[in-house]
C-alpha cells in the first residue's frame, strides 16, 4: 500500500508540479490550496507526510506546525517557502519540520526528501517554541549558497556541536556565530569573541583561561578569562588559524576534559561553553608545516561551514546593498536608491573584501553622493579607486632591500671593527615598519584589504598594527 502524501500550497502551479512528481514516485497525493482543508485531514487521521507551503490565504503554516506536532507527533513536515530567510529556517526547524526547502526547489531533491522521511522510524521530535521576534539578523541571501547554510544554522541551533566556520576574510564568519547562538538554546547566555590574530602571542592564554594574581609580570590582580566570561554560552574563537601551537595544546585538553586552569593557578575549573572557531586560513595546509595540531582540528571541525565569497552569490548584492542603503538611512543619512545599471555594475565587481567591501561602498556612495537615486558613474568612479591595481609587491621588496643594505653599509663604514649596539635587529624592525605600513597604505588609497595582500599580514594584523603605530592621517583609510 502506497503512502498518501497532503500537499497545502495557494499556487495552483505547485500543486500540479508536486502532483506530477510524487505520483510518478509511487506515491498517492492530496492537494490543497488553504490550511482549514489541511489541518481537517489532519485532524481525521489521514495522510502519511504533509508537504505545506508557509503564506497561505487562511493561515500561516509554520504557525499550523505546532498544532500538527501536538495532534500526531509522528507526521513528519516538511516546510516550502519563498520567504528564503534564516528566520524562516530556523522557525521551521524548531516547531517540528522535518525539513525546509526553500522556493524554487529542485523536484528531485524534494522527493529524495520524502523518501528519507517516510523510510525512517517513527519517533516523537520535540517542538520548541521559538521567540515571536521577527527581527532579521543581517543574514541576507536568497542564493542556493547562502539557503544551504541557513538550513545547516536551523538544525545546529539547539545542539552543544563545535562548529568550524571557514571563509575569507569579510563573508560574515562572525555574524554566523552570532546567528548559532542567538536562535539557539544557548540564547540566555553570553557570547564572547575572541580574534586570535588581534591578541600578542605571549597573552592569548591568559585571555583564554584568565590568570591569578601574581601569575606574571605586571599581573597585580587576579583576572577572568574569556571561557569564564562566556560560561553557559558561547565561545567564538576568530582566527583559530593564528592561535600559538602552545595555546592549541592548553584548547585541546578543554575541549577533551571539559575543565581548564588559570595560568598561575591549580585547581580545574569545570567548564560549560559552546565552541565555534573561525578562519580564513587553509588549516590542512598549516598542519603540514607543523603550525596547527591535527588533534586540534579534528575536534575544532566536527561541523564544517563554509561561507562563499560575494563573488560566488552575486545574485545576493542587491537585496545586500538595499539592505546597507536603508541601514545608511536609520543612522541620519536619507535613504537613497540605486538605478539597474549601477546595481548591476556592483554585481560584475570581483569583490575582493567581500560583504564587509560592499558595506563600506555603499556607505560612501550614500554619503558622499547627493543624488536621490545613485547613478552608475558614481559607482564607476569608487570602482575605480577599488579596482586599481595594487603595487608590485616584488619592486616593493627589491626596494627595500636595497635600502636596508645600504644604510646598514654606510654604519658599519662609518664605524670599522666596532660591533653593533645591542637591539639593531629590533631598532631597524621599528623604524622601517611605521613608514612601511603607512606608504603602502597611501599606495592603496588607504585599503586595508589590498595593503594587507602587499605587505603579506592578515588584515587583523595589519589594523593593530596601525592602531599600535599610530598610522593616522590617510585619506579613505578602511
Amino acid at each position: 500500500m502506497s503512502s498518501t502524501i497532503l500537499v497545502a500550497d495557494d499556487d495552483h502551479g505547485i500543486r500540479t508540479v508536486l502532483t506530477q512528481a510524487l505520483t510518478r514516485a509511487g506515491y498517492d497525493v492530496r492537494t490543497t490550496s488553504n490550511a482549514a482543508t489541511l489541518w481537517r485531514w489532519v485532524s481525521d487521521g489521514d495522510g502519511d507526510l504533509v508537504i505545506t507551503d508557509v503564506v497561505m490565504p487562511d493561515e500561516n503554516g509554520l504557525d499550523l506546525l505546532p498544532r500538527i506536532k501536538k495532534l500526531r507527533p509522528d507526521l513528519r513536515v516538511i516546510v516550502m517557502s519563498v520567504q528564503n530567510t534564516l528566520l524562516t529556517a530556523v522557525k521551521a526547524n524548531e516547531r517540528g519540520a522535518f525539513e525546509y526547502l526553500p522556493k524554487p526547489f529542485d523536484l528531485q531533491e524534494l522527493v529524495a526528501v520524502v523518501r528519507r522521511a517516510l523510510s525512517l522510524p517513527k519517533s516523537a521530535p520535540s517542538a520548541a517554541a521559538v521567540a515571536e521576534d521577527e527581527e532579521r539578523l543581517p543574514l541576507i541571501g536568497r542564493s542556493t549558497a547562502m539557503q544551504d547554510i541557513y538550513r545547516t544554522l536551523a538544525r545546529l541551533m539547539n545542539t552543544d556541536l563545535t562548529v568550524m566556520i571557514t571563509g575569507e576574510s569579510g563573508t560574515g564568519k562572525e555574524l554566523v556565530a552570532r546567528a548559532l547562538h542567538e536562535y539557539g538554546k544557548r540564547r540566555n547566555g553570553p557570547f564572547v569573541a575572541l580574534n586570535m590574530a588581534a591578541i600578542p602571542r605571549e597573552l592569548i592564554e591568559s585571555e583564554l583561561f584568565g590568570h591569578e594574581r601574581g601569575a606574571f609580570t605586571g599581573a597585580t590582580a587576579r583576572a577572568q578569562g574569556r571561557f569564564e566570561q562566556a560560561e553557559g554560552g558561547t565561545l567564538f574563537l576568530d582566527e583559530i588559524g593564528d592561535m600559538p601551537i602552545e595555546a592549541q595544546t592548553r584548547l585541546l585538553r578543554v575541549l577533551q576534559q571539559g575543565e581548564y586552569t588559570t595560568v598561575g593557578g591549580r585547581s580545574a575549573i569545570k567548564t560549560n561553553v559552546r565552541i565555534v572557531a573561525a578562519t580564513h586560513r587553509d588549516l590542512t595546509q598549516l598542519i603540514r608545516q607543523g603550525l596547527f595540531r591535527e588533534d586540534l582540528y579534528y575536534r575544532l571541525n566536527v561541523v564544517p561551514i563554509r561561507l562563499p565569497p560575494l563573488r560566488e552569490r552575486s545574485e545576493d548584492i542587491p537585496e545586500l546593498a538595499r539592505h546597507f542603503l536603508s541601514k545608511v538611512a536609520e543612522e541620519g543619512l536619507p535613504l537613497k536608491a540605486m538605478d539597474n545599471a549601477a546595481m548591476e555594475r556592483l554585481k560584475r565587481h570581483r569583490w575582493p573584501g567581500n560583504v564587509r567591501e560592499l558595506e563600506n561602498l555603499i556607505r560612501r556612495l550614500a554619503a558622499l553622493h547627493a543624488e536621490e537615486v545613485i547613478p552608475l558613474d558614481a559607482v564607476e568612479m569608487e570602482l575605480v579607486n577599488l579596482e586599481a591595481p595594487p603595487p608590485q609587491q616584488g619592486d616593493v621588496n627589491e626596494g627595500l632591500s636595497e635600502t636596508i643594505e645600504r644604510h646598514l653599509r654606510a654604519y658599519f663604514d662609518a664605524h670599522p671593527g666596532s660591533l653593533p649596539p645591542s637591539g639593531l635587529y629590533d631598532r631597524i624592525l621599528r623604524e622601517m615598519e611605521r613608514p612601511l605600513i603607512a606608504l603602502t597604505l597611501e599606495a592603496t588609497r588607504g585599503n586595508q584589504i589590498r595593503a594587507a595582500q602587499v605587505l603579506g599580514l592578515n588584515r587583523n594584523t595589519l589594523r593593530k598594527k596601525i592602531k599600535d603605530l599610530e598610522i593616522s592621517g590617510l585619506k579613505g583609510l578602511k
